[in-house]
């Protein structure tokens, strides 16, 4: 018997608790036709893919795959446009094969896409200038929740919002899976993917040409193994791509979460992978205790104020029967920070047997603001937190099984570093980004490549 059949939880359940980063909507009735609508619609994804993610979660928790975690900081439904969504798409492909080839196992993608719509914040409102006076508005938490116009109406809570997230999330997922059963991502020929990204991104020669060879190689070897007769080559070649999102608002969330046929359990099925955000951890709150009944793998961010007995707590409330590949700790401390705060929560985790996925998130912790004002993050800031994180992982003998990337395929200019030298003064040539700073594509498949070398060295 589940957890998820515990009498005490429903997926209602969660309202009586501390509801942080909730919305509040001012149409309750609308809030009541949303949710209907919602609950009557199909699922975006299935029990069976859900089950198969938390299966490859549990390999790559004993060391034998690689999850990427990728996408945008938030989507928004402008961007629910095919050159958008083939975008980063290809560059979690090429990354993926820079680790295969890297790392020597099967490496898992999920995105960070059909459904990251909604946004936390750090204040429920914000203060702007409207029409020559300075004005308090709501702050923007999203476009599953209102609009980022700095105006009294668009900044309005809207709960038919959620229906429209619904809908740009169930096409872009129709699109994505369409290329892939197209054979956009067959990773026999990779030599077809489209490399004019590579051109246009400003990619070193030298950089490109290292790509191209790795390719080749991988490609030539893939067919070798199937001459041979390998039985685990499939495991190399399959690509697919899971999907995952912040699971904030959870009157979308409960909506969507129902049981399926043939199974036990209760599946949140807006997703594949959830995760709970570092604001929203707090074992008492409306989050943890929505998440802890469904039958879905969980991430949990966890950033540099946890402790080893904070997370032990968050453990036990999330996965109390110690399921293998329920659980991926996101950890996100910062590169000033993780060198003192990391250590002890591997130490405690790995004594006390709890099985976990261990992922790094380089990117929340290593936020910085501009003489400007712009935010923005360093290339040498978020590899200087992966490369310390992988030498503790060592030192402690556990293992990091994952990276959680803010990314996009297109050529903005968000991050400052990376090998073209992307500096403050450069940044107002093309940023885009709502809300929080994402790499590059040159940035994206530059780590990948240090990554890779990195970590086939330990």
């Amino acid at each position: 018997m589940t957890q998820t059949a515990l009498s005490d939880w429903s997926p209602a359940s969660w309202k009586g608790k501390l509801e942080a980063q909730q919305v509040r909507y001012e149409d309750r009735e609308a809030v009541q036709i949303a949710a209907a609508k919602l609950s009557s619609l199909p699922p975006l994804v299935t029990s069976y893919e859900i089950e198969r993610l938390k299966g490859e979660i549990a390999q790559a928790q004993r060391g034998e795959r690689f999850i990427l975690q990728g996408g945008d900081c938030a989507e928004t439904l402008a961007d629910c446009r095919p050159e958008v969504i083939t975008a980063k798409l290809k560059i979690l492909l090429q990354m993926s094969l820079v680790l295969v080839h890297g790392l020597k196992k099967p490496v898992t993608r999920i995105g960070r896409f059909a459904g990251q719509y909604a946004k936390p914040r750090s204040s429920p409102t914000e203060k702007g200038t409207l029409a020559g006076s300075e004005v308090e508005l709501p702050s923007y938490f999203g476009d599953l929740v209102n609009r980022a116009e700095f105006d009294p109406e668009a900044r309005r809570p809207d709960p038919h919002l959620m229906v429209r997230g619904y809908q740009h999330a169930a096409m872009t997922l129709n699109f994505i899976r369409a290329l892939i059963d197209g054979g956009f991502a067959d990773i026999h020929h990779p030599d077809h993917w489209d490399l004019s990204f590579m051109s246009h991104a400003g990619l070193s020669p030298e950089r490109r040409a290292q790509y191209e060879h790795m390719r080749d190689t991988l490609a030539d070897g893939l067919r070798f193994m199937e001459a041979l007769g390998e039985k685990n080559v499939e495991e190399l070649t399959r690509v697919e791509f899971f999907t995952s999102h912040e699971g904030l608002n959870l009157l979308y969330e409960s909506s969507q979460t129902r049981r399926v046929p043939r199974r036990t359990g209760w599946y949140c099925l807006t997703t594949h992978l959830p995760w709970i955000g570092e604001r929203t951890r707090q074992v008492d709150g409306a989050h943890v205790e929505f998440f802890r009944g469904i039958e879905n793998p969980i991430g949990v961010k966890i950033g540099p104020k946890a402790d080893p007995e904070g997370v032990l707590a968050l453990l036990g409330t999330l996965n109390p029967e110690r399921e293998p590949g329920k659980i991926v700790l996101i950890v996100r401390m910062g590169a000033e920070n993780v060198g003192s705060r990391l250590e002890p929560i591997l130490a405690g985790v790995a004594a006390s047997g709890e099985p976990v996925l261990w992922s790094c998130d380089p990117m929340h912790g290593n936020g910085i603001t501009t003489r400007h004002g712009v935010k923005t993050r360093s290339v040498d800031a978020i590899l200087a937190e992966l490369e310390q994180s992988i030498d503790i992982h060592a030192r402690v003998g556990t293992h990091l099984g994952g990276v959680h990337f803010e990314l996009t395929g297109e050529d903005v200019t968000e991050c400052i570093g990376g090998a073209a030298g992307l500096g403050e003064d450069d940044l107002d040539q093309n940023y885009a980004s709502p809300c929080d700073p994402r790499l590059n594509y040159q940035q994206s498949l530059e780590l990948a490549f240090l990554l890779a070398g990195r970590m086939r060295s330990e």
